[in-house]
């Protein structure tokens, strides 16, 4: 049990009875199936799609004869581009069993960032949709291909996907299942981008042992049993959706609903009440847009109890709101990173409702966390502000063909660093009070700045540009971009978002611009960009939903 001692370091080792799972994926689905095989496990309703478990684990199993089929080898890259849908879900576990390495792709990617991550990654074998809302991906990923030479075929889940499961037939069953044998559980079996503040996205490497047993754990913390029911309107290509979705679904007997291709607010509401879903889960941008829709007051969510609230801060109202309103008493908030599987600490489904908006619970079973001080690297005492890190099985091998990046992240004691600010308090509880990392949180998406000044800085008419977050009551932060233009040049705010709009997500695009002629420097000739924050906050009227509340 923790020390209550104010001069006890800040350190906490998550200790459970419940011992950790030694298997691969492909096993531990197996193992479900044999308990579970008639209950639902996975239910689509937008494609009318519906699965026992028996009836998934005979889907995998096709698809992953298919991989086999078409020469994939244990290690090699196959990438999914597509908004959720039940294909995505198959091909998740069926690369799990051949030992490939599933590469995902946000479905709101534009031509450069998807060949960006097809390139770093050295996809052969690309599943995707045919587009997303407004985006048609066949242009874009004709252009990508013709510089992407690792990447030899593409299949459309819309056009290609029965004539791919065809060529599985030529695949033994049991040469499948020696292909399952040779896998090992620490093999790498996932790379999921995610933002730095150097640029470019880094790919998170993740192997069955990581993301099988955080899954697990977390499915553990919400008592999930083959009795729930999970509605999953978040992304499959984000952990959020793969790993605390599908994964704790799975490993637990649950029963796996997605509502639609992306979150819709009515359709979530349908689905809870149509499928009687004992879970939902969100980020809180999503949890208001639920409350707030106008089919709400028709809906009957008696069935809800839990779910896990993530990716921001959770106003207390709003957790409020979820309890009484949807039926959530058990809701959670949970917090992480790509980096490490997510999640390293969860609030308890009995904790209250003032303890679960203002920490972010405690370590998970068999994980690690401590504080350290940013500058000398040594474990603080507890009650005192520094990084929090996160070690033991959830931290990542590292980061695809990045050893460099590797090496920033995890130190020689194996320590993850997160790059955000937190307090241990003498009862284990977490709480974020800030970030060390330039790193903008919208909607629970992680945005680099630095990667959205790379764009502007493309453009002939600007000469620097700095890119920060700004409050938002509806996500959280904002993008706001500070341009200087080249001496001579000319360009509107109009000009500078077409100018984005081919080369960055939408999520990423600034909402807010200004012009300038000047930035604020430090003696050394650094941009204060906190100083630039300030100048927003005022110059736009804006304020947090924590400043409003204050105020």
């Amino acid at each position: 049990m923790d020390a209550p001692s104010c001069l006890a370091p800040s350190y906490s080792h998550g200790v459970g009875a419940t011992p950790l799972l030694g298997q691969t994926i492909g096993d531990n689905l197996r193992a479900t199936t044999e308990r579970h095989g008639d209950r639902d496990a996975l239910v689509v309703c937008w494609q009318n799609y519906r699965a026992t478990y028996r009836e998934l684990w005979e889907a995998v199993t096709r698809a992953a004869r298919a991989l086999l089929a078409l020469g994939v080898a244990p290690g090699d890259r196959v990438g999914v581009w597509s908004p959720n849908r039940w294909e995505w879900v198959v091909v998740q576990y069926a690369t799990a069993r051949v030992g490939a390495v599933l590469v995902n792709i946000n479905p709101a990617y534009q031509a450069a960032e998807l060949e960006y991550a097809l390139r770093q990654s050295g996809v052969g074998l690309l599943f995707h949709a045919r587009g997303f809302r407004q985006l048609v991906y066949g242009p874009m990923l004709d252009a990508a291909r013709l510089r992407c030479p690792e990447l030899k075929r593409a299949l459309r889940f819309d056009d290609d996907w029965q004539a791919f499961l065809a060529s599985g037939e030529s695949v033994s069953e049991t040469e499948l299942a020696r292909r399952e044998q040779s896998l090992q559980f620490d093999d790498p079996i996932n790379i999921q981008y995610t933002s730095g503040t150097t640029g470019f996205p880094k790919g998170a490497t993740l192997t069955h042992h990581n993301i099988l047993n955080n899954g697990f754990f977390v499915g553990e913390a919400l008592g999930l049993t083959e009795r729930d029911r999970v509605c999953i309107p978040v992304p499959l290509y984000h952990c959020f959706g793969m790993v605390l979705g599908c994964l704790a679904c799975t490993s637990h007997g649950a029963c796996m609903v997605l509502p639609a291709e992306s979150f819709a607010a009515a359709a979530v509401l349908q689905a809870v009440q149509a499928e009687r879903c004992t879970a939902l889960h969100g980020v809180p941008t999503m949890f208001r847009a639920l409350l707030e829709d106008s089919s709400f007051k028709d809906i009957d969510c008696l069935s809800l109890r839990t779910g896990i609230m993530s990716g921001a801060p959770c106003p207390i109202e709003l957790m409020q709101e979820v309890t009484n309103r949807l039926h959530m008493p058990e809701a959670v908030i949970a917090y992480g990173m790509t980096e490490t599987s997510p999640v390293s600490t969860i609030s308890g489904r009995d904790d209250s409702l003032v303890r679960r908006v203002t920490t972010v619970g405690r370590v998970l079973p068999h994980l690690e966390i401590c504080i350290k001080d940013p500058v000398t690297q040594t474990i603080l005492p507890r009650g005192q502000a520094g990084e929090l890190c996160t070690r033991g099985y959830s931290v990542m091998p590292g980061y695809w063909n990045d050893d460099q990046a590797t090496r920033g992240a995890i130190d020689a004691a194996h320590w993850m660093h997160s790059g955000d600010l937190a307090v241990l308090d003498t009862d284990g509880y977490v709480h974020i009070v800030g970030r060390i990392k330039d790193m903008i949180i919208r909607g629970g998406e992680n945005i680099s700045p630095r990667e959205i000044e790379l764009v502007l800085h493309q453009h002939p008419a600007v000469s620097e540009a700095q890119v920060i977050g700004v409050p938002s009551r509806k996500y959280g932060e904002e993008v706001m971009a500070w341009v200087r233009l080249a001496p001579g040049a000319a360009a509107s705010e109009e000009e500078l978002t077409r100018h984005c709009q081919d080369r960055l997500a939408a999520y990423k695009r600034p909402r807010y611009w200004r012009l300038v002629d000047a930035f604020p420097m430090t003696v050394t000739g650094k941009v204060q960009k906190y100083r630039l924050r300030e100048m927003a906050v005022e110059l736009l009227g804006l304020r947090s939903a924590a400043e409003e509340k204050t105020a």
